[in-house]
């Protein structure tokens, strides 16, 4: 029914009620108790009755509307006649709008999540995961459902009431990566969160540490370059200008002089060599990177050297478990291994002559725990020395009396360069060295 109609009903009804009650009064004053009084009495029980019941339909009506309302059904509605249709209507597209913004917020603020490079997890007062992007998962190479997933960074986190900005290490499958960590805590719908933002810093300090040796290559070189030149040309002209007859007052003198001026040419030359070299550790080129699969590198890398074991009594092996396509430069990458190859014959070679184990080398390709590429190089020699572990890749640093001290740090920049690293596994016989693609 229309507001009209349900007024004109609840007037009639009123109307009935009150000529009832003023006619069983005036029925009781004259016949007192009757049967006519009880007949007008049953009357006005039921107009009473029915007022009730026109009051709990509009009620139970306008509850289960209101109800479904409040649980986002918007599918009940009052009749065309109802007088609160056209409020109804109006909060009901109030509401649908208003839900419709909120959703596309949502769906915005969840692709914002998405696409953001980075790491954001948002934990509740009990340390489980609310919210996480997939940046986290691909910075820290595991899915986080809980803080304890976050291995030692856990007690920082729990242990922060306030806010927090620290820098953290996080070792994500053989990479130890160097994280910027910043913990917030918020009330976010009446509820407590805790939110983590994480960054890895690792690239941004490997690129301060090469531009540091680049100045520092370019000061060294320039300032003892233009030392060593004239050094150089003098210990030559002195060379030429010794007389060849016996003018000197022994031939001890011209012996000590001819030494001196030998060894100063000598030096200078090993100078001039060690500049060249120190040039060529500040200046690797930036690599051509195309798609490769990693198991066609292996198989050429290995060949090249087969013929070259055998002939040393060497067993070279070629393990193949991953063949996935990697975006390298095929030309440095396979300067990489045949510097780790040739670091594995010297090692195995030396244990042959003390025959600690047999002479075996190893090429393998495979994906980490963490999802990424890696192609190694394995040998039986007697591996790294404790003591040499956080010395081996620091540029001119060696143990080989004729070794240059370049080959690893050229070949770690050279994987740096491609969003990787070249990484060590200690292992119970021999050395491993790992080429770890991003």
């Amino acid at each position: 029914m229309n507001r009209m109609s349900f007024s004109l009903s609840l007037y009639a009804r009123i109307a009935v009620l009150i000529g009832l009650s003023v006619l069983c009064c005036a029925l009781y004053l004259h016949d007192g108790m009757s049967a006519k009084l009880l007949v007008f009495l049953g009357a006005l029980m039921l107009a009473i009755v029915s007022l009730v019941g026109l009051f709990h339909t509009q009620q139970k009506q306008t509850e289960q509307v209101i109800r479904a309302l409040a649980n986002g059904d918007f599918t009940l509605g009052f009749g065309k006649s109802h007088p609160l249709r056209a409020q109804l209507d109006e909060v009901k597209t109030q509401m649908q709008t208003t839900r419709f913004n909120l959703a596309q917020q949502a769906q915005f603020l969840q692709a914002l999540l998405v696409h953001i490079e980075l790491a954001i997890i948002v934990f509740d007062e009990q340390g489980k995961v609310v919210e996480i992007n997939p940046a986290s998962a691909k910075l820290l190479g595991k899915s986080i459902y809980n803080v304890a997933d976050l291995e030692h960074l856990a007690p920082l986190v729990e242990q922060t009431h306030n806010s927090l900005k620290t820098i953290a290490n996080w070792q994500r499958g053989e990479q130890t990566d160097t994280l910027s960590l910043q913990i917030s805590t918020a009330l976010i719908q009446g509820k407590q969160r805790k939110i983590i933002t994480l960054h890895s810093i690792r690239d941004a300090l490997q690129s301060k540490e090469q531009q540091a040796y680049k100045r520092l290559t370019h000061v060294l070189t320039h300032e003892i370059a233009n030392s060593i030149t004239p050094l150089s040309s003098i210990a030559q002209t002195c060379l030429g200008l010794v007389p060849e007859g016996d003018h000197f007052a022994s031939d001890e003198d011209k012996d000590d002089l001819n030494l001196a001026l030998t060894t100063l040419a000598k030096r200078t030359e090993h100078l001039s060599e060690f500049i060249a070299r120190f040039r060529q550790v500040s200046n690797v080129p930036k690599p051509n990177l195309h798609a490769e699969p990693l198991d066609a590198l292996a198989r050429r890398v290995h060949q090249l050297h087969l013929r070259l074991c055998n002939a040393a009594n060497i067993r070279f092996d070629l393990e193949i478990n991953h063949t996935a396509l990697v975006m390298l430069d095929s030309a440095q990458i396979e300067q990489v291994l045949i510097n780790l190859i040739k670091n594995a014959i010297e090692a195995v070679t030396t244990s042959q002559q003390t025959h600690i184990n047999d002479a075996a080398i190893a090429i393998k390709t495979g994906q980490n725990i963490a999802g990424q590429s890696f192609i190694e190089v394995t040998d039986t020699g007697a591996g790294v020395a404790d003591h040499v572990l956080e010395l081996m890749f620091v540029p001119f640093f060696t143990t080989k009396q004729q070794g240059s001290g370049i080959g690893l740090s050229l070949s770690k920049q050279v994987m740096q360069l491609h969003g990787g690293d070249l990484v060590y596994l200690k292992r119970p016989i021999g050395a491993c060295f790992r080429c770890v693609f991003g």
